[in-house]
């Protein structure tokens, strides 16, 4: 095992050695990757960067201690429930990422429904199989039975089948914009009017499109509605450092009323370190992430997310165009923002996936339907004709060598999609995860 060195080392040393350890690492700087990193450019980091350590130090765990990070969370919440047609009673807080706030969502629903809904000792999530896996781990965690409902041809959910799931159980419905999966929205117009007949609330997972759907509005793209606009919405998650490129890791869970809010809440009198209050499920959180949240928003503006969007926006167009251009494969669906996924009849696209990664890129592999998954920023501006040019000759390498679909994660995928219990995967993932952090 690693141990502690005997002696202090010099700084240049061991920056040295951190420079050396990230050689294999994904260059999302060169836009060879398509999730993780949202780069919008050197000037717009480093401000983030400048902006996250001036308040490196500071802890938003206590407001009281630190009135200049209530001030930037509370501003932040209030500038996104702008974006997201909130009012006066819009209320939220920021988290560390979309997981936190999506485990928030469900706990705070939970806890409403035990309040509002003694009755229901079984309580029900309805969720489109396309939604956030961390919609799982919140059922999971908090108790809940998760309703899966499946999509559509056009890989939105299906709202008759949602109408059909409702019971006297359901304590939430949840629909997505978009959906991670293909980049598709869910219809939120009609899950909306669903939720207003059973005065049932409903959570818009918009922590991928957030940031984004309502700047392609702005440059006149014909973006659904999906927020509070629509009566029937009752919160909303979204990221700020996916495109909104904050720093790792901020994200917004907004409620319609403070009402919902409260039963987010933990509060614990009895403790002798004192009375203890917290908003979200962590404790101490990182005061530079708040500041650098704050920041970042403020530099740009609309004008600078409007501008980042439509970069955005019209690369994606130009690579699904050349996408489209490649005969064995085809984009899922319609997306209607920057996230979309691609399949194929004729090859293997995790082979593909394979090539593509022994040419540099770092490709996101997905199944039920098989397919490679794609998130595109402004840093892919500048690759995009390398990124074809890449495709098309990989492409042709599979289909030259159908057996390539033999190794590799083709392999792996197969392996575990003939394996009749899906216990059996869960547990394989559980070890392979295992293996992958023991002690060095």
């Amino acid at each position: 095992m690693k141990t502690l060195p005997k002696n202090t080392q010099s700084k240049e040393s061991i920056l040295q050695m951190m420079d050396d350890a990230r050689h294999q690492d994904a260059k999302w700087k060169d836009g060879r990757t398509f999730s993780l990193v949202y780069y919008a450019g050197e000037e717009i980091s480093n401000l983030v960067k400048e902006a996250y350590m001036k308040f490196f130090h500071e802890n938003g765990l206590n407001p009281m201690a630190f009135p200049s990070l209530q001030k930037f969370e509370t501003e932040v919440l209030s500038m996104t429930a702008n974006l997201f047609h909130g009012d006066k009673n819009t209320v939220g807080s920021l988290t560390s990422g979309g997981t936190e706030s999506i485990l928030m969502a469900v706990k705070t629903y939970r806890d409403y429904a035990r309040k509002v809904r003694p009755e229901v000792t079984e309580p029900e999530i309805i969720l489109p199989i396309s939604v956030h896996a961390a919609f799982e781990k919140a059922a999971h965690y908090f108790n809940v039975k998760p309703i899966h409902i499946p999509l559509t041809d056009e890989y939105r959910v299906d709202t008759n089948a949602v109408r059909q799931a409702i019971n006297e159980n359901t304590i939430l419905i949840i629909g997505s914009a978009p959906a991670y999966p293909q980049g598709i929205m869910d219809p939120i117009q009609e899950l909306s009017n669903i939720a207003l007949e059973h005065n049932l609330p409903l959570h818009v997972d918009a922590c991928l499109g957030g940031f984004i759907l309502p700047f392609l509005k702005e440059l006149g793209y014909p973006i659904p509605p999906f927020d509070f606009e629509l009566p029937g919405v009752t919160s909303i998650s979204a990221d700020i450092h996916k495109y909104g490129y904050a720093a790792k890791g901020v994200s917004t869970i907004l409620y319609r009323t403070d009402e919902l809010r409260k039963h987010q809440y933990f509060a614990y009198a009895d403790w002798p370190g004192g009375i203890f209050v917290s908003p979200t499920a962590t404790g101490t959180r990182p005061g530079g992430a708040i500041a650098a949240a704050w920041a970042v928003m403020n530099y740009l503006g609309l004008e600078g997310y409007v501008k980042l969007a439509k970069k955005s926006i019209s690369t994606t167009h130009k690579i699904i165009e050349g996408i489209r251009a490649i005969p064995e494969l085809y984009i899922l669906g319609n997306p209607e923002a920057t996230v979309f996924s691609v399949g194929s009849d004729e090859v293997n696209v995790f082979s593909v996936a394979d090539e593509m990664e022994q040419l540099g890129w770092h490709m996101d592999r997905q199944q039920n339907p098989t397919c490679l998954h794609f998130m595109i920023t402004p840093a892919h501006e500048a690759v995009t004709d390398q990124f074809i040019k890449d495709l098309e000759t990989s492409v042709r390498d599979v289909k030259e060598n159908p057996e390539k679909y033999q190794s590799g994660s083709a392999a792996m995928y197969g392996m575990m999609g003939e394996i009749p219990d899906r216990s059996e995967v869960d547990q394989y993932l559980i070890h392979m995860l295992n293996d992958l952090m023991r002690l060095k």
